[in-house]
């Protein structure tokens, strides 16, 4: 078995990913292609080739997104507060390196301005070269690219944004601060008198502290906070959740979801804020 630092593992002649997702868990993926492999000042960026899940971008040896399920996690994201708010205009993202949730976003016509806050440059890069079926080459006019530090950029705005959506990676390395309460409070401030913003809160089933932290710093935070869940497959368990904060709006639009999509539906928009029975009394502690 050959091994090198970005998790690649060679065995029996064949090339695999080795995620270590927990000190009792891996998870593997065997690789086509390495097709970049670059570091970053922030981390190592890599985009490789999978037989299941299509190319795949890994953040330090961790799959951030792939081709083949990529889209329902930026769907989830970004078309569930966008249909709460009934008139959304000047939208924030922090993080989404991919540009999945900025293509998304940009469906929405009646949005004026795009502001995408990505750390690393890098990242934007390769996924605009080696993963288009999820960064879609994304080239609208209204999109703001700022490669610049999340939390610094939305302690300068008060009053702002409609809409604002982290899209961070894991809380380890670079993208730890991004769950603190301190840096949703930032959020708030920035946010217009009927913001709303909404942040991905990891695995409900391997991750439940960091998603009940999250739920409790946002349920304080603002009037309304509430949790829904996607089915993602790339991601560890296959559930994922999602946890939002409103100043005012909580209902989906009542009026028919039209956007194109490959996950989201009207029907689902309502539904996925439905949660099972141990999600619920977690929540409820």
């Amino acid at each position: 078995m050959v091994e090198n630092p970005q998790g690649l593992k060679t065995i029996d002649g064949s090339t695999w990913l080795i995620e270590d997702e927990a000190e009792n868990m891996k998870i593997q993926y065997r690789v086509d292609d390495v097709l970049y492999s670059e570091k970053s000042p922030f981390q190592h960026v890599m985009v490789v080739n999978s037989p299941v899940f299509g190319r795949m971008l890994v953040l330090d040896g961790i799959v951030q997104t792939t081709s083949l399920d990529g889209h329902i996690y930026n769907e989830m994201i970004t078309h569930v507060p966008l249909s709460i708010h009934p008139n959304p205009k000047r939208v924030l993202i922090i993080g989404g390196g991919d540009c999945g949730a900025a293509r998304e976003v940009a469906k929405y016509s009646e949005i004026e301005e795009i502001d995408m806050v990505e750390i690393d440059e890098l990242v934007v890069k390769a996924c605009q070269e080696y993963l288009p079926a999820v960064s879609g080459n994304l080239s609208d006019p209204r999109v703001n690219f700022i490669f610049d530090d999340g939390l610094k950029h939305v302690s300068k705005y008060k009053d702002h944004y409609d809409v604002i959506i982290v899209d961070s990676s894991d809380p380890i390395g670079p993208a730890v601060q991004l769950f603190e309460k301190s840096f949703y409070a930032n959020i708030k401030e920035a946010l217009k008198e009927d913001g709303i913003m909404v942040c991905q809160s990891q695995s409900p089933v391997f991750h439940l502290n960091i998603l009940q932290q999250t739920y409790g710093y946002l349920h304080e935070l603002f009037p309304i906070s509430r949790v829904y869940t996607a089915v993602v497959p790339t991601y560890p368990g296959g559930m994922w959740s999602f946890t939002l904060g409103s100043k005012k709006y909580q209902e989906v639009n009542a009026h028919s979801f039209d956007k194109e999509t490959k996950y989201v539906s009207q029907d689902l928009l309502q539904q996925c804020f439905a949660l099972p029975a141990f999600l619920k009394d977690a929540l409820s502690k």
